[in-house]
């Protein structure tokens, strides 16, 4: 039944997201080239059995569909050309997520995947692929079997003109929130901050994520015992994380969100 229902869950998602890319692509006024429109996990396996997601059922495969798109001088027909690149992983690896998330960490416009990757050894990962199904990044395994991360989100959280990716290390045990900056083709931590988790065993989802007030992004969590909805901000060097009202439940994280009181 759990595995039933975190199946149907990600499809759900899948098939909003298909929707909304849809019509995005309909919109395109410009020729864009290699642009990530989709991307899905597949081939599902039981071959890890962590089921830190409510069941033990991971992927072994990620579908990534990139559209080169061209257009002629003479028409103003958009000429869409899709390809379609498959990462299939080794029998020792698995994808540990609910779904890939499309974001723009090389700041040239165009997408590329945030997953997480988990080696059946050395635990988790966060990796980000290309359009073409290179991995561009990644940061180190956590280093230990049945070690997991969930991720916050994406975004110049500092604004020095590169992407931060923040997540929580161990959201179970270690409750540590790490920042991580892509630059030059590299990710490379630069914030910790303990006490802040975002999941809890067994829920298909990941609570949070990161909001814009209009004074910047900010992520948004909860406190190590779930007790209160937080808000932490990056200045580049420091986080400064603080209270924003009591959690009662994920109308509490949605309200935080949404920029408004718990």
């Amino acid at each position: 039944m759990r595995r039933a229902r975190r199946l149907l869950s990600y499809r759900l998602r899948r098939s909003v997201r298909r929707a909304t890319l849809a019509v995005g692509v309909g919109l395109t006024a410009a020729p864009v080239a290699a642009d990530i429109v989709a991307a899905d996990f597949t081939e599902s396996t039981t071959r890890y059995g962590h089921a830190v997601l409510g069941d033990d059922v991971e992927y072994g495969a990620l579908e990534i569909t990139s559209d080169h798109n061209n257009s002629s001088h003479l028409t103003t027909k958009l000429v869409q050309k899709k390809t379609t690149y498959l990462v299939r992983l080794p029998l020792d690896h698995v994808f540990e997520d609910i779904a890939p998330r499309l974001v723009d960490v090389t700041g040239d416009g165009r997408p590329e995947v945030i997953v997480v990757e988990t080696d059946v050894v050395k635990g988790a990962q966060l990796a980000i692929y290309g359009e073409d199904g290179t991995k561009l990044a990644a940061t180190p395994h956590i280093g230990q079997r049945n070690r997991w991360l969930a991720p916050i989100g994406a975004a110049d959280l500092d604004g020095d003109g590169h992407i931060e990716v923040a997540y929580i290390d161990r959201p179970h045990l270690a409750k540590t929130l790490r920042v991580w900056r892509f630059k030059d083709n590299e990710l490379t931590q630069v914030a910790s901050q303990t006490g802040l988790t975002n999941h809890r065993i067994g829920e298909d989802f990941i609570s949070g994520g990161i909001r814009d007030c209009g004074k910047g992004p900010e992520m948004i969590t909860v406190n190590a015992n779930w007790s209160e909805v937080m808000v932490t901000r990056f200045d580049g060097k420091t986080l400064s994380p603080r209270a924003l009202g009591p959690f009662k439940n994920q109308t509490s994280l949605k309200r935080g969100l949404d920029c408004k009181a718990p």
